[in-house]
């Protein structure tokens, strides 16, 4: 009976791995490939019209040398662009080269970090350098008074707490203590899964008081719905599409004003303001209800959970002040 347990156990943990092999699940930039390389944000400005206009462009990885590119007239969301144009192409990489082609015939080639960009005609219009965003508030320290969740050092904080990566907090999980009123600070990680699509690419959520989820996943280069990163699920998309690109460090400062009941009766709803990567999202927002997936809301303080969505998502640097 022992040597059929064992075999069972080898056979999914077998299976386990070819599917995170079939996958191509990445959890440090170093091991990400050419492909990982080539994804993320770059910015700059382009003759357009014989004026030359601030741009910035996403580029997110699909797997199989496989990209879509989002390019946003004005600069970067959540640094220049006006939240209303934009324009994509789809590209492929060819001997290290990843090429673009849009609609209207615009061309760009991107090699050693940089985006080369001709017009349809095949002149030049000017060229956009590779840029890593960093939260302002990454590393912020918990100031006197906070309830520090997680440090790297012990994830005791926290029920069926694990760590990953030696110094990390794995998601599934949440707190011991219960929280009314309070202010949140997190930061986290998506993994890099190029050909994971929609709630398949990163999946976890913060829930405040186990009631409220405020998504993580990985999102960059998305629509910025309420059930992507930084959307409340099933109540309000963000602002904007915050979202950094995969394996980048990531925050949300949370400032979250409980519910108010008189008995089981509530008699005020819960507020939140959510900065994500230091920029609002949500500003004061009223929440009606609670979100699915964990406690129904109800009077008296409540937990933070961190979802467990089958993906390897990461965690650190948590500490809440209460108000």
């Amino acid at each position: 009976m022992k040597r059929l347990f064992k075999s069972l156990a080898c056979c999914v943990m077998l299976t386990a791995s070819t599917v995170a092999a079939a996958q191509e699940i990445f959890l440090k930039p170093e091991e990400a490939g050419a492909e990982f390389a080539v994804q993320g944000e770059y910015s700059g400005s382009l003759e357009i019209d014989g004026q030359k206009v601030p741009v910035g462009l996403q580029v997110i990885a699909l797997g199989d040398g496989k990209f879509d590119a989002v390019a946003y007239p004005g600069g970067l969301p959540g640094a220049g662009w006006l939240g209303t144009e934009k324009h994509r192409a789809s590209g492929m990489l060819q001997d290290g080269v990843a090429k673009f082609t849009s609609g209207d015939g615009m061309m760009a080639e991107i090699r050693n970090g940089e985006v080369s960009v001709k017009s349809g005609s095949g002149g030049s219009l000017g060229s956009l350098k590779k840029t890593e965003r960093v939260s302002p508030t990454l590393g912020a320290k918990p100031p006197a008074g906070a309830v520090v969740l997680f440090d790297g050092k012990s994830a005791d904080s926290f029920q069926r707490g694990q760590l990953m990566l030696g110094d990390l907090l794995a998601a599934d999980c949440e707190t011991k203590e219960k929280f009314g009123s309070h202010v949140l600070h997190i930061e986290f990680r998506t993994p890099f899964k190029p050909k994971g699509r929609g709630q398949d690419r990163g999946n976890s959520g913060v829930y405040i008081q186990g009631r409220y989820e405020c998504q993580v996943l990985d999102s960059f280069g998305l629509e910025g719905e309420n059930n992507e990163c930084g959307g409340i699920y099933s109540i309000a998309r963000p602002a904007v599409n915050a979202c950094f690109p995969p394996l980048s460090w990531q925050t949300y400062d949370i400032d979250f004003t409980a519910a108010q009941y008189e008995g089981e009766r509530k008699v005020k709803n819960s507020r939140v303001t959510i900065r994500h990567n230091g920029i609002v999202i949500h500003d004061n927002l009223e929440l009606p209800k609670g979100t699915p997936g964990k406690n129904p809301e109800g009077p008296g303080p409540d937990v933070i959970y961190l979802q467990g969505h089958g993906n390897p998502v990461a965690y650190r640097n948590i500490w809440v002040v209460r108000k």
